[in-house]
């Protein structure tokens, strides 16, 4: 009778598991206090508490499973190390977090991967074991806050509350006046994450020596053989740019600190030197050339030798602003004293590229596939353009899209006339002509589906994040707050889920914690199901994260509608 009782109960933790009894608020509340902590202990220049309390938290049960669920619900979490180990289970990821101990640890070599470049070459990639993308989330967890009080204001690259839009909006503000720079270093790293200096990485980042060194140190399994790694750090591991981002913090603060220390005469033009980086890409902008030949390409040389890196001269050089330059997938420049940002070639011919090979794999698909795979890649690329002057690239390409479309209908039916393909596959269901055909949506309703237009993008300028915020101090709360709203509001999100997201606060009705409008994983719940006879309108559906809508499911838990925001 016991064995029958021991197998049922391990069957039904097998099922459900004790990971979705895992109230994640309380989790998440209690790591961001420990984060806080950290901060103000940093702040405060009390290293001794800092190591203590990172210490602390990286033996908490809290950051371990919080650290599990980071690594099993990105974009990565099927992709396994060496190992070939995926923890696809709720059991798994509960066993998962018991693994997460320094005793006995030691980290696996990597899975080299190989990525194509847009310029034909492979980029290489080091995929972790899951065990280790773990640890290295839990040793993030305690990392960041402390990172966050000593990073570059105008350091945009893989923090929180930072994108390319705020690297971009900062150029903006740099060179957009009359009397703004007119020179830019356009600077170019020679294989960044490949030549990280790793003796420089071992005495200055502030974490467990031991642990850290394995990580850079681990070797790499390329074509069944172990090849050693000397430099670099592992471009797969989830605190590689953490560790990117502190080996090129301090650049901006030195230059600062060597042009207020240079002997000019007394009526002599402010020099206008100012950086904006993501990641290891980065441009100093200055008011002459001899300038930033002179003073800040040798610094910036100097800085980078002691971390074992150095420019790429061929792709590094120093422009007039009114012979514009590329950053991040945009080009500024200007023309008659008037800046323009605008999607710079390379990007716009990937792009197309991209949609050109769609439409081509989808040759004897059916038209409402074709649509489905199109509209997201459509929409994703006018949203990250969406706040430059892009309209004009959007309708030559909305011209370019709707010729390769009618060539695509010309192979499917080489016998008919242009007319007679235009006219059965275009409909003109209102103002002006479609390409849409009927599909049937997941709750057997008959939809029609119509292909996103890039020129019906509206362009919204974005709100730039400040230069000292820091996310983990309790000052910048209210701040962070009123942002997220402001971009929530001027975003080209689902409009239903703008009122949704809004109506909730921000936050997840189930755990309390913010829902973040960039994430692509939140899920649209009936809070009355639909086979129960439950409707589509927004009293009946809210937005969860998508680990707390399993959590409702697994644990048959409710959830109601919050009371309306008022105001928004």
């Amino acid at each position: 009778m016991e064995n029958i009782k021991e197998l049922f109960d391990a069957a039904l933790r097998d099922e459900y598991s004790e990971w979705h009894a895992i109230d994640w608020h309380a989790v998440e509340k209690f790591v961001g206090r420990a984060q806080t902590r950290i901060a103000q202990a940093e702040k405060g220049k009390d290293f001794r508490r800092v190591k203590r309390l990172q210490r602390s938290l990286t033996r908490s049960w809290q950051a371990k499973a919080l650290a599990v669920r980071k690594v099993t619900e990105n974009q990565g979490k099927r992709t396994s190390g060496v190992d070939r180990e995926l923890w696809d289970t709720p059991s798994k990821k509960w066993e998962a977090v018991s693994r997460l101990t320094l005793r006995g640890y030691r980290a696996r070599p990597l899975r080299r991967v190989w990525i194509p470049k847009s310029d034909g070459r492979k980029r290489p990639l080091g995929i972790p074991t899951m065990l280790d993308r773990a640890m290295q989330a839990l040793f993030l967890l305690a990392l960041e806050p402390a990172s966050e009080c000593h990073a570059d204001p105008n350091s945009y690259g893989f923090r929180r509350g930072r994108s390319t839009h705020d690297a971009r909006s900062q150029l903006f503000v740099c060179l957009s006046h009359k009397a703004s720079a007119k020179w830019v270093l356009d600077a170019d790293i020679k294989g960044f994450f490949d030549n990280i200096n790793h003796d420089w990485l071992l005495a200055n980042v502030r974490m467990n020596k031991r642990v850290l060194k394995q990580w850079l140190r681990c070797g790499v399994i390329d074509r069944s053989q172990l090849q050693p790694t000397d430099a670099g750090t592992p471009q797969g591991g989830i605190i590689s740019p953490l560790l990117a981002n502190l080996t090129l913090d301090g650049l901006e603060r030195g230059l600062k600190k060597l042009v207020k220390g240079l002997k000019r005469p007394k009526k002599s033009p402010n020099p206008k030197v100012n950086l904006a980086r993501y990641a290891d890409d980065f441009v100093v902008t200055g008011d002459s050339k001899e300038l930033l030949e002179t003073v800040v390409q040798p610094y910036v040389e100097t800085f980078l030798r002691e971390r074992g890196l150095e420019l790429q001269m061929a792709k590094t050089r120093i422009v007039h602003i009114d012979d514009g330059f590329d950053f991040l997938g945009w080009n500024f420049r200007k023309y008659s004293d008037t800046l323009l940002i605008k999607p710079n070639r390379k990007n716009v011919q990937a792009f197309y590229g991209k949609v050109k090979d769609i439409i081509a794999r989808h040759l004897a698909r059916p038209k409402a596939e074709l649509i489905q795979k199109l509209n997201p890649v459509l929409k994703g690329w006018a949203r990250y353009h969406q706040g430059v002057v892009a309209k004009e690239t959007f309708t030559k390409l909305d011209s370019q899209i709707y010729w390769r479309l009618m060539r695509w209908g010309m192979r499917r039916h080489p016998r008919w006339s242009r007319g007679k393909v235009f006219l059965h596959h275009w409909s003109h269901p209102d103002t002006r002509w479609e390409f849409a055909d009927m599909a049937v949506n997941r709750r057997n309703e008959e939809i029609q589906l119509r292909l996103y237009h890039l020129a019906d993008t509206d362009i919204v300028r974005h709100v730039k994040i400040r230069g000292d915020y820091n996310p983990f101090d309790p000052i910048w709360e209210p701040y962070w707050e009123d942002l997220r709203v402001k971009r929530m509001k001027k975003d080209i999100w689902d409009a239903q889920r703008s009122k949704l997201w809004l109506s909730q606060f921000g936050k997840c009705v189930l755990c309390g914690t913010d829902l973040e409008y960039e994430d692509g994983g939140l899920e649209d719940h009936h809070i009355e199901e639909i086979r129960y006879g439950g409707s589509h309108s927004l009293n009946n559906r809210v937005l969860l994260h998508s680990w707390c809508h399993r959590r409702v499911h697994a644990l048959g838990l409710e959830v109601t509608k919050p009371v309306p925001a008022r105001g928004l």
